[in-house]
């Protein structure tokens, strides 16, 4: 039988892991807020009850809104019910919250009041199918949203904040953690590159690679950043990726971000 993917929540990972796969000769079935030509509409509540009971493989990379996951606020039923042989769920390294720039592992504790309904989705994931695989994911870049954009743009920043520390992951990385997982145990799994590092090396790196100068080094106050930005900030931890490497067999294409840098340039021209 064709293995059958439906993934809930077309975003930017999903889409990547979606063209991989349908190389490969899967079927895959998406689901967006709104329908497409290439998914389903999220409100469509018979088409996509349909599409969950017939995959094989069942991926949700919907994140929580207002207090509440979407997802399993509408098809939870739908969902713990299912024959498919694998669920996934997307995740966030957020859970962990602020460790002082220390590591953090699958064991280490979860919970603050910021990242309050995220930590309740990651485990209300894990509690509805004895199957599921939990990816907690840190930062996300891969072509056309990565640092190189960001300085082709004119929006990077360097600040200064010495001591913050951040890990990150290539989309591609990922895409290749869910598939390893597709022969491995269920349970929760870290996705992060092999350095964590400052936000600022990635910036300087990508700089380098354009051949364009510097932005200059502010402080969080001068840089004048986002609400979201500046809270990408207040979190300072490094992610350990072990347990996906000795349970999956995985390990990352771009272990650091010069790698990924590079490949983000290579494939965006």
């Amino acid at each position: 039988m064709m293995p059958h993917l439906l993934i809930l929540g077309m975003g930017y990972t999903a889409s990547r892991m979606a063209a991989r796969l349908r190389g490969e000769a899967w079927q895959v079935t998406g689901v967006r807020r709104a329908a497409d030509d290439d998914a389903l509409a999220f409100h469509d509540e018979s088409a996509v009850r349909a599409s969950i009971a017939r995959a094989t493989h069942i991926l949700s990379s919907v994140p929580p809104e207002g207090e509440g996951d979407p997802v399993l606020t509408r098809y939870a039923d739908a969902i713990a019910a299912a024959p498919a042989i694998w669920s996934g769920y997307l995740s966030s390294t957020g859970v962990y919250g602020d460790a002082a720039g220390a590591w953090v592992d699958e064991a280490s504790p979860t919970g603050s009041d910021r990242r309050a309904a995220r930590v309740k989705a990651d485990r209300d994931w894990r509690g509805l199918r004895a199957d599921l695989r939990c990816f907690r994911l840190p930062g996300i870049y891969g072509p056309r949203r990565s640092a190189i954009d960001r300085v082709r743009e004119g929006k990077a920043h360097r600040v200064d904040l010495p001591g913050q520390i951040f890990s990150r992951i290539h989309v591609d990385d990922i895409v290749t953690g869910i598939i390893a997982s597709f022969s491995g145990p269920p349970g929760i799994y870290n996705l992060a590159d092999d350095l964590p590092c400052a936000q600022n090396r990635l910036v300087e790196a990508a700089c380098g690679l354009l051949n364009q100068p510097l932005p200059p080094l502010q402080t969080l106050e001068e840089a004048r950043l986002s609400s979201m930005a500046r809270s990408f900030y207040a979190e300072n931890r490094r992610v350990a990726n072990g347990r996906a490497k000795r349970l999956l067999g995985w390990s990352p294409r771009y272990p650091t971000y010069r790698e990924g840098l590079a490949a983000c340039l290579a494939e965006s021209g």
